[in-house]
């Protein structure tokens, strides 16, 4: 069972940097828009999720965001009616390069346009035209997501209201750069990627278990290892004929994320998106960051970091929380302490409901 509705787009696809001929756009909705048509949320998602943000009766399995949205939840589906897109580029329904080409009949792989978080943005308006929605009370994301929905708001200021972004930027620093760049090599360097090639079937697994052990890394804190794993031993795991087995409950921590992450994403997707995060800059809309975001036409925003986020560190958010209030007034900003790091957003909710309850 599957809430998951698919757009196929008519005709070409204009993109930052290339075209795509009737790609689709996968999307899933809750609730119901209303006569005057001003309670559609949209919601961008970070870079691994499915549209599938929230259980639903045509899909009862839990969603990604699953106490965040919902009836009598933050963002309430009884009051507001939510729409959350597959990224563009991604592997979950909507085109990227696992999808077929139809000019070709072969996979795109390595032949998919460069990817720029302004069309999973613009991806996104086509989808808000196909449902009728012509404003939105908000656009929403973490993480990629309030990237995209800050380019969004770049893109489409008349589009919408309000804006919120959760420990996310308005550009990567060199150090989220230099992370996700090793990510990629690693993914590249396996030989089973063949270079874009590989069978679907396989991949590089290798690359893709070590690229996920990487990422872990940089999502969490030293601070919640320290507290949730100490130097604890991983006293079930077997003997290993070598001497560099799991000996610590964090390394098996680490090994159990890459092996439920293996076959569940696709490689070049990975590379894709990964890489349209570090070409993001909003800057590119006008110069600098404060030109750019005189572009916006916001009457609300809220920003959200956390202080022990290194991939996406909270002065990022403080700093585009500080620039939006040059041009509005209504600019709410939360320094939150959780330790998870930068995914706290998703395991934090005693923090982040209420901030982004207040906000609806």
């Amino acid at each position: 069972m599957s809430a998951i509705r698919k757009l196929i787009v008519d005709g070409e696809f204009e993109m930052t940097r290339g075209t795509l001929q009737s790609p689709t756009i996968a999307y899933e909705t809750w609730g119901c828009l209303n006569e005057s048509g001003n309670n559609a949320v949209l919601i961008f998602t970070g870079l691994s999720p499915t549209a599938h943000v929230a259980s639903s009766i045509d899909d009862p399995s839990s969603g990604w965001w699953e106490d965040m949205v919902g009836p009598d939840k933050p963002i309430d589906t009884d009051r507001y009616f939510v729409v959350c897109i597959n990224s563009l580029g991604s592997c979950f329904g909507s085109t990227g390069p696992a999808s077929i080409n139809p000019a070709t009949g072969e996979h795109y792989r390595l032949s998919f346009p460069i990817l720029c978080l302004e069309d999973i943005a613009n991806s996104g308006a086509l989808v808000l035209d196909h449902l009728g929605i012509d404003s939105l009370h908000a656009v929403v994301g973490a993480s990629m997501g309030g990237m995209t929905s800050l380019a969004f708001a770049l893109l489409h200021p008349d589009r919408c209201c309000g804006l919120v972004s959760i420990s996310s930027a308005a550009r990567s620093l060199p150090f989220s750069i230099a992370i996700r760049s090793l990510q990629r090599e690693i993914i590249r360097k396996d030989p089973a990627w063949a270079d874009g090639e590989y069978d679907f079937a396989a991949g590089p697994v290798t690359g893709m278990r070590l690229a996920r052990k990487l990422g872990m890394l940089s999502y969490r804190s030293a601070t919640e290892w320290a507290e949730r794993f100490g130097r604890e031993r991983a006293t079930d795991q077997p003997a290993v004929s070598h001497p560099f087995g799991i000996d610590f409950e964090v390394e098996s921590y680490l090994e159990a994320h890459a092996n439920r992450f293996v076959g569940t994403f696709d490689a070049n997707c990975y590379l894709y998106l990964s890489r349209a995060m570090d070409l993001f800059d909003a800057a590119d809309h006008g110069g600098s960051l404060e030109t750019g975001l005189k572009r916006i036409d916001l009457e609300r925003a809220l920003i959200i970091g956390v202080e022990t986020d290194f991939l996406f560190p909270v002065q990022q958010q403080e700093e585009l929380a500080v620039t939006l209030k040059k041009n509005l007034k209504d600019v709410e900003f939360h320094r939150l302490a959780s330790i998870q790091g930068h995914d706290s957003f998703l395991v934090d909710m005693d923090r982040f409901r209420p901030a982004v309850a207040s906000f609806f």
